[in-house]
């Protein structure tokens, strides 16, 4: 049974408040989520004390929140404001942090509705709460659609343009450790556990991961891109887009690459099927901020076929690899191995909408 965990101000022995991971909008956990994970507790004393440098008043209430991948989220309660409390968890460098919560801060002043990290009163936005790295961020309303539409679609692909425009002059630049070159390594590392998941599935991957190190388009437009931009990334209030959320994944890559994520995440309909509709909404309102250059265009298949074999590497690996006693079932590798086999298919950008 989906469950969320409310603590207000009662002593630190009788809190349940459990971490969860978590992001921050106001829709009801979904199916995957039913089970949260725990990553680090915390209590009443300690969050309180954690407030004190913050100009956000006392502490009203918290409660841990399903979803997520790396931190552990609590919806804080505070006398001057609703809040998100990051932890961040050990699979995050700390060394990331400032790039993450810098570009937030970037992106908001220059007018893209995402978090903005909250700055204490002595000037910084990262501090210490039970043992992890942990920062304070305004939190957003909105709801995440699992079956986004095709003016859902539209709304992603402006914003997205916008953002990648927005994120031009942000000084602080971080490699993608999921890039091209980090396929290998990582696939090294589950590679053997692969026909275990499906038979097969390591002659595809090896097959399309040598065909990638040699062809992968390496010399187009890039700067600061999100990497993650999945439906329960965004936010919206009916038709309109109000926030995007989970900058831990932003990275420097094509700006391309961003949007063949954002295909793969969500125009493919329940039975794999490319919806074109979505497709050349995504497309044209992405186009109409940022128009595409002629080399973006032609390797679009090229790049939708290496972000569907790096989600897919990533699930495999996950798949392959869950923690003992972990209450959080990982995602099924093999979705985006249907996907992959669907682009090896693709002729050129007009078989993802464009231009119909």
């Amino acid at each position: 049974m989906p469950f969320q965990l409310l603590a207000r101000l009662r002593p630190a022995r009788e809190a349940d408040n459990t971490g969860t991971r978590g992001r921050n909008r106001l829709s009801a956990p979904r199916s995957r989520d039913e089970a949260m994970a725990v990553y680090t507790e915390v209590s009443v004393e300690d969050l309180g004390a954690f407030l004190k440098p913050y100009d956000v008043g006392g502490l009203v209430s918290f409660r841990g929140i399903a979803e997520g991948v790396e931190n552990s989220n609590y919806v804080l309660e505070a006398e001057k404001g609703r809040f998100i409390l990051t932890l961040y968890e050990k699979r995050v460098k700390v060394e990331d942090l400032p790039f993450f919560l810098g570009l937030m801060e970037h992106l908001q002043k220059k007018g893209i509705n995402c978090p903005l990290p909250v700055r204490a009163r002595d000037g910084q936005m990262l501090h210490q709460l039970a043992g992890r790295p942990a920062a304070l961020i305004t939190f957003l309303n909105g709801v995440s659609y699992r079956r986004p539409t095709p003016q859902h679609c539209a709304e992603l692909g402006r914003t997205l343009a916008q953002l990648h425009n927005a994120a031009g002059g942000f000084a602080l630049t971080r490699p993608n450790a999921l890039g091209v070159d980090g396929w290998r390594p990582l696939y090294m590392m589950a590679r053997d556990g692969a026909d275990s998941v499906q038979p097969g599935l390591q002659a595809l991957i090896d097959g399309e991961l040598g065909h990638l190190e040699q062809v992968w388009p390496r010399a187009l437009p890039d700067g600061v891109i999100h990497a993650d931009l999945f439906p329960n990334n965004v936010l919206f209030l009916g038709d309109a887009l109000t926030g995007v959320i989970d900058f831990y994944f932003a990275c420097n890559d094509a700006f391309a690459y961003d949007l063949a994520i954002c295909l793969n995440a969500w125009c493919f309909e329940s039975d794999f099927s490319f919806n074109l509709t979505k497709g050349r909404a995504m497309i044209a309102a992405y186009e109409a901020v940022r128009p595409l250059s002629a080399e973006e265009k032609a390797s679009m298949p090229l790049l939708c076929r290496g972000s569907a074999l790096r989600f897919l590497l990533t699930r495999l690996y996950d798949y392959l690899n869950v923690p003992p006693g972990a209450l959080v079932k990982p995602h099924d590798p093999r979705e985006y191995a249907k996907k992959l086999r669907f682009h090896q298919g693709v002729g050129s950008i007009a078989d993802y909408g464009f231009g119909l």
